[in-house]
């Protein structure tokens, strides 16, 4: 793969600075982001705090006590020379996902504004190998990218205030998985059983649900992800 574009060091604040490679949502990119996070992290840098991969770059915390931004970018400059996006080894993952459209609440509508069939949305959205290119917005809920272009939707005009918790929605091309009820303006298309994140245990479906203080963000990116229709209206209780 390419070697790694000249990046941008920006300031986020007194306590995080933010390597970013570039303007896009791309695999290559994601993989060069991936690929710092695990050099940073293997020079055990005094100072740094955790990095936290998303979809174009990578955020360092840093205690200003033990090291400046300036010092901190210094180090970092090194580790960018020859950085390749090599490629990712995750975990790949099959999630059990019910399109019935009493679950699927905007399953009709994808269908209508793309132009399919309910059948051909659920075939097509199902099929697709996606990759986790980052965790965000709540805990354990992952932003999967690669479907089928048909799936460039804008988010709804008017956001749902409650999505069920296991509600499977796609928009922008990417899905989404949210874990828990909150807020969301995504476009239902499913919804799993599986848990995605409990505080409880070492390990937790596609997030690693360590306590708070040793999550690594880095840990997440890169695992594989299938959703996996059931027959039309069959009940997924």
């Amino acid at each position: 793969m390419p070697s790694a574009p000249q990046p941008r060091f920006l300031a986020a604040g007194d306590t995080a600075l933010v390597v970013q490679f570039g303007d896009r949502v791309d695999a290559h990119l994601s993989a060069l982001v991936l690929a710092l996070a695990q050099k940073l992290d293997a020079s055990k840098l005094a100072g740094v705090v955790e990095v936290v991969p998303t979809f174009r770059s990578l955020m360092v915390h840093y205690d200003p006590l033990q090291l400046s931004q300036a010092n901190l970018q210094n180090a970092i400059a090194p580790l960018l020379q020859g950085l390749e996006a090599a490629e990712i080894a995750g975990r790949r993952w099959r999630i059990p996902a019910c399109y019935d459209e009493s679950l699927g609440l905007d399953l009709a509508e994808v269908a209508e504004r793309t132009g399919l069939s309910t059948a051909q949305v659920v075939e097509r959205h199902s099929q697709a190998s996606q990759l986790v290119y980052m965790m965000g917005f709540l805990p354990g809920l992952p932003y999967l990218g690669g479907l089928p272009p048909e799936f460039a939707l804008p988010r709804r005009e008017n956001p749902r205030v409650k999505v069920p918790p296991g509600s499977i929605a796609v928009a922008m091309s990417m899905t989404v998985i949210y874990p828990q009820e909150s807020p969301g303006g995504w476009h239902i298309l499913a919804r799993t059983p599986a848990p995605l994140w409990d505080m409880r245990r070492t390990t937790s479906g596609i997030a690693r649900g360590r306590r708070q203080g040793d999550v690594r963000s880095r840990i997440a990116p890169g695992v594989r992800a299938v959703c996996r229709p059931r027959p039309p209206r069959e009940s997924c209780g």
